[in-house]
């Protein structure tokens, strides 16, 4: 026998017969609450009821595998109709439904997401406000672009502006090669400079959130990765619960599809890693051994991500411990690049046309 849930009701059936039937309430509210925990992967009172006391139990969905083993089955004889429910029914129900779930608790991994995001905003942002500013300043001093830099050199043109009162806040005493500024253009640019230091202040504030928050979502994660490539990682397969259901040799290559995709359409040579290519063991290794390191890390943070994402015990520095071991090892198994293939010696070299002989 199998067991299928239908928005309507739980149904026990054997080839194509209803063997026992637990009924939705005809009621909106309730039928929109019951659906609202199926949608969360839930199990329904029902089912339970249902399926308790059944051996060899098969149900038609994958998150109902503790009560028996999914398969596919065809279950539309059962029509609402045939037990009282219409479609007017049907349709308040969802409506009830869409206005429970968009009112639910937004998890903190989605927020985590959304701040990413917009941290990516404020850098491409400042990069190109910090790329404008060195144009338009370069015009009037373009020395100060080899005396400051990015946070410092906005501070000094919204501070002083004019080159002579940079220079004297640099204590310094050089001749500049740039024009003379009208006062009203210097005041442009000043403003320019003073937009840049809000982005970088937003910048830095939306970083001391991003931490605080991966911390309290995947502390198991930041014990492997630290935080903000564990928020990035988050950010790139859309949320902690979509991270879990990845393979590890996806996570592998989060950050690196454009190199996938070029690899699938031209047979290039395919990437073998990427975002977690920015943590250190990763990095600083010889090139032939990125791929074996890369490759156990994400099996470690896919184990972390699952017990972060159902709140098990934490065993972060285990994993992380567990994994300085395996780097260790692969260093230790391959200290020597792999040896190129021997190029073919010897022998007539492939040619075009032979010439004809005169």
């Amino acid at each position: 026998m199998i067991l299928v849930t239908k928005w309507f009701g739980v149904f026990l059936c054997k080839d194509a017969n209803v063997v026992d039937k637990r009924l939705m309430p005809k009621d909106p509210d309730a039928i929109a609450e019951k659906l609202a925990i199926i949608q969360r992967g839930g199990v329904l009172p029902e089912e339970i009821e249902l399926a308790s006391g059944r051996v060899k139990l098969k149900v038609s969905e994958r998150r109902q595998d503790s009560l028996g083993k999914p398969a596919l089955f065809d279950s539309s004889f059962i029509r609402p109709e045939s037990y009282g429910f219409t479609n007017e029914l049907m349709h308040e129900a969802m409506l009830r439904l869409g206005k429970l779930r968009t009112s639910e608790p937004i998890p903190k991994d989605k927020n985590l997401v959304q701040a990413i995001r917009n941290l990516d905003c404020l850098i491409e942002s400042g990069n190109l406000m910090n790329e404008r500013l060195h144009e338009w300043y370069g015009l009037h001093f373009p020395e100060l672009g080899d005396l400051a830099k990015d946070r410092n050199y906005a501070d000094l043109i919204a501070e002083y502006g004019d080159r002579r009162y940079v220079l004297e806040k640099l204590e310094l005493d050089i001749e500049s090669i740039g024009a003379d500024m009208d006062d009203n253009d210097m005041d442009e640019i000043r403003k320019l400079a003073c937009s840049l230091r809000s982005v970088y202040d937003d910048r830095e504030h939306t970083e001391d959130y991003i931490s605080k928050l991966v911390e309290g979502v995947c502390p198991n994660m930041c014990a492997i990765l630290g935080g903000p490539l564990s928020a990035r990682l988050i950010s790139l397969a859309g949320g902690l619960g979509r991270l879990v259901t990845l393979p590890s040799s996806t996570i592998q290559l989060l950050g690196a599809e454009k190199a996938m995709f070029l690899h699938l359409r031209s047979g290039k040579k395919g990437p073998k890693h990427g975002v977690i290519f920015q943590y250190p063991d990763i990095h600083r290794a010889p090139y032939w051994q990125r791929g074996n390191i890369a490759r156990a890390m994400a099996g470690k943070v896919l184990i972390a991500a699952k017990i972060d994402r159902f709140q098990g015990e934490f065993r972060g520095d285990v994993l992380a411990k567990e994994f300085k071991a395996r780097v260790a090892d692969i260093k230790r198994r391959y200290p020597d690049p792999p040896k190129k293939p021997a190029k073919p010696s010897g022998g007539r070299r492939p040619q075009g046309k032979e010439r004809k002989k005169n």
